[in-house]
C-alpha cells in the first residue's frame, strides 16, 4: 500500500463498516479509493465533504462522517482532531431523573459541589435538553441531556477548541472525574 494510505480495519471515526455501508452504499475502504481517485487528498475538508454530498449524494452528517473517516484513513487527521482544535467526549447515565440532573448543570451553586470554582459562561441553554458553554480557558462545551426511562438521565459532554493530543487526554480525566463528583453529589 502506498505510504500515506492505510486501510481501514472495519471502524474509522468511530463507525464501522456495516454502518457507513448502509448509510452511504460504501465501506470505509471503498470511499478511501474512490475520494483517492478525484484528489481529495490535497484538498480541505469542506471541499471533500462537498465532493461526498454533492456528487455523491450522501446527506450532511454522513458526508461529514465520511470525509473525517477518509482524513484519518489517510493520515490527514487524527482522531479527535477537528478543523478548530481537538474534541474530546464523555456521558455517563444516572440515575435521577432529567430535570434534576439538568439543575446540576443549569443551577450556578449546585455546580460548584462538584465543578468547584471553575469559571463558565452558559451561551445558550434549553432546558433539560442542552447547554453551550465557553470555559475560562475559551475551549467551549456542547453539553446535552436525554431522558433514559423513569428516574435515570444522561448528560453527554463534547469539550471542543482543545490543544493537541495531550488536551483531549487532560479534557476526558477531568470530565469523567467531575462527572463521578456530580454522580456522588446527586446521590446525597
Amino acid at each position: 500500500m502506498a505510504k500515506g494510505k492505510t486501510k481501514s480495519n472495519g471502524k474509522t471515526a468511530g463507525i464501522g463498516d456495516d454502518a457507513v455501508r448502509k448509510a452511504t452504499g460504501k465501506t470505509w475502504n471503498e470511499w478511501g479509493k474512490l475520494l483517492d481517485k478525484v484528489g481529495c487528498k490535497k484538498m480541505p475538508h469542506k471541499e471533500i465533504a462537498q465532493i461526498v454530498h454533492e456528487k455523491h449524494g450522501v446527506g450532511d452528517w454522513w458526508s461529514q462522517m465520511v470525509t473525517v473517516g477518509y482524513e484519518q484513513l489517510r493520515g490527514l487527521r487524527k482522531p479527535h482532531q477537528m478543523v478548530d482544535g481537538w474534541k474530546s467526549s464523555v456521558s455517563r447515565t444516572i440515575a435521577v431523573p432529567l430535570s434534576r440532573l439538568y439543575g446540576a448543570w443549569a443551577d450556578k451553586t449546585q455546580r460548584r459541589q462538584w465543578m468547584g470554582s471553575r469559571e463558565i459562561v452558559v451561551r445558550k441553554a434549553t432546558k433539560n435538553k442542552s447547554m453551550r458553554i465557553t470555559c475560562h480557558d475559551k475551549t467551549s462545551l456542547e453539553v446535552n441531556f436525554y431522558a433514559k426511562g423513569t428516574g435515570k438521565s444522561q448528560v453527554a459532554v463534547q469539550h471542543n477548541k482543545l490543544k493537541g493530543q495531550s488536551g483531549v487526554a487532560k479534557s476526558k480525566k477531568y470530565w469523567a472525574s467531575a462527572m463521578e463528583k456530580m454522580k456522588k453529589v446527586l446521590d446525597a
